[in-house]
């Protein structure tokens, strides 16, 4: 692997951990209405595949530091690889703002069943896809996509091959 590569899933996997922890500081990272900043960030494929595991080492050591169980550490963080893989494989194909589709479905769908199963959070799986996807929708599909508006122009620079 390319050092450059290694040095963005890095810095992405650290930026994701970092805005994971003042969240949660700030008590919008865990609970039935997740306003993650960090979820933002799940755009960044758009621009590069060094985002995909960055995205997801980030949300194993986002999930560990404050303090997940099992259960969520495994299938949150796999939720955000899937939207990861998600935005990654439609960036080329639809228009700049369904970047923020693939998380916002992969969370709203497998989030909800962590929080039921995991946590034994008493409410319906249908209102905690709603709560939660309506988290999603803040941090991915707002704070998320004026983050790619403003890279945008700068892609080249920050996301360039060489």
């Amino acid at each position: 692997m390319k050092v450059k590569y290694l040095t963005q899933a890095a810095i992405i996997a650290a930026l994701y951990v970092v805005f994971t922890l003042v969240a949660n500081a700030l008590g919008l990272a865990s609970g039935t209405i997740q306003v993650r900043i960090s979820e933002a960030l799940t755009i960044l494929p758009f621009f590069t595949n060094a985002a995909v595991p960055g995205l997801f080492v980030g949300c194993i050591l986002s999930n560990i530091m404050c303090g997940g169980v099992i259960w969520d550490i495994i299938f949150g963080s796999v939720a955000t690889l899937l939207g990861a893989l998600g935005t990654y494989a439609i960036r080329k194909k639809l228009p700049d703002w369904c970047a923020a589709i693939p998380p916002i479905l992969a969370n709203t769908i497998i989030v909800p069943f962590v929080l039921a199963y995991a946590y034994e959070v008493p409410d319906s799986i249908p209102f905690l896809m709603l709560t939660v996807g309506a988290g999603e929708v803040i941090s991915c599909g707002i704070l998320g996509i004026l983050l790619l508006k403003l890279l945008k122009p700068h892609r080249n620079v920050i996301f360039s091959e060489s």
